[in-house]
Formats: structure tokens, C-alpha cells, sequence
């Protein structure tokens, strides 16, 4: 028969990781779930190209550098994508207690979201603006013509797996942009709210 856990001892490792996961990533007061869904659906935007380009990097025709770098590409795409959730969640308002001389304090406003809007419009203008135009005039995002082995002149499923996983990624930089603007907007009222006491 199992063991059943008492109430006084302490929840498991993981346990202690999920709860303290979810209480660093929870919205903070303010957040409509609307833009709950949209934060959290930006790193899903990008997930789809970035496991596109997985295969590629253990391709044999890849050498470990390029290998290094698809698989980099991949990841750091993630992270930056990530950082969207910073802009509902408790460590985008508060600094988190592991930075050393920032814990605790206020995260200026200006310090989020320049940055986060800056992203929007390069993202905006790279996947939404280039990448749709120069699939449309059937070009790479330089202006230069197609190479034959191009994902997207292959035609068949390999044209549409790559349409599948690319089209999500022309979201990311408008997602970014109305996320940053609900940032502002409910700092900007935060701020003008008296304080209680």
C-alpha cells in the first residue's frame, strides 16, 4: 500500500519548483486574461520555426559551426520571445531576488518597455513587413533571388511544413507591440494611483 504524504512535511523538489515557477509567472493585478493569453502565446508564436530548424543542424551537410549556430538561433529565439511574459508577470514590474543589487526594487517603466517596443517594431518590420513581401515577390528578406533549395520552392509538404511553421512567427512582433502598450498603459495607472495606506 502507498504512502501517504503528511500535511506537515514539505512538498517534493519538484513540487517547491512548480509552485515558486507559477508564483514568478503569475499576472500581476491588472492583467486582463485577454492579455494573459497573448503574453503567453508569444513564445508559441516562435516555437514552431525554431523546431523547423532543429533538423537542419543535424543535417550532414553542416559543419559544427553552423550547427552551433541553427541550434543557438533556436534557442536564443525562445528566450527572447519568453521575455514577454516579464511583461504580465511579478519580474517585470519588481526585480527578482537573485540580482544582487536590483532585488526588490521598482522596475522602471522606460527600462521594459523601450526595449520590448524596440523588439516589437524589428520583429514587426523583419517577419510581419519582409518576410510576407518577400515571400509574395518570391525573394529572400536581401531582395535576392530565391536559391533553388529553398524551403518554400520545394513545393508539396516541404512547402507547406515550412509555411505551418513560419506563418505563427509574423505574430510575434504585433503581439509584442499590444503587450507593450497594456504594459505601459497599467504602469502609467499604477502610478497615478494614490497610495494607501
Amino acid at each position: 500500500m502507498p504512502r501517504l504524504l503528511h500535511a506537515d512535511k514539505p512538498p517534493p523538489p519538484l513540487g517547491r519548483f512548480h509552485a515558486t515557477w507559477r508564483t514568478a509567472h503569475e499576472p500581476v493585478a491588472g492583467v486582463s486574461r485577454r492579455i494573459q493569453l497573448l503574453a503567453y502565446a508569444v513564445p508559441l508564436t516562435v516555437l514552431p520555426s525554431s523546431i523547423w530548424r532543429l533538423p537542419a543542424a543535424f543535417d550532414g551537410g553542416l559543419g559544427p559551426g553552423e550547427r552551433a549556430y541553427v541550434v543557438s538561433l533556436s534557442i536564443l529565439s525562445e528566450a527572447f520571445a519568453f521575455t514577454a511574459i516579464g511583461l504580465i508577470a511579478r519580474w517585470g514590474e519588481v526585480f527578482p531576488r537573485w540580482i544582487p543589487v536590483l532585488r526588490g526594487r521598482r522596475v522602471p517603466r522606460t527600462a521594459a518597455a523601450l526595449p520590448a517596443a524596440t523588439g516589437a517594431v524589428i520583429l514587426t518590420l523583419l517577419f510581419t513587413f519582409l518576410f510576407t513581401v518577400s515571400e509574395i515577390r518570391g525573394t529572400t528578406i536581401r531582395g535576392g533571388d530565391q536559391p533553388a533549395d529553398f524551403p518554400s520552392r520545394a513545393g508539396g509538404w516541404e512547402a507547406a511544413w515550412f509555411y505551418i511553421c513560419y506563418a505563427p512567427l509574423t505574430l510575434w512582433g504585433p503581439l509584442l507591440a499590444v503587450l507593450t502598450v497594456a504594459y505601459w498603459k497599467r504602469r502609467s495607472t499604477a502610478r497615478r494611483r494614490p497610495a494607501t495606506a
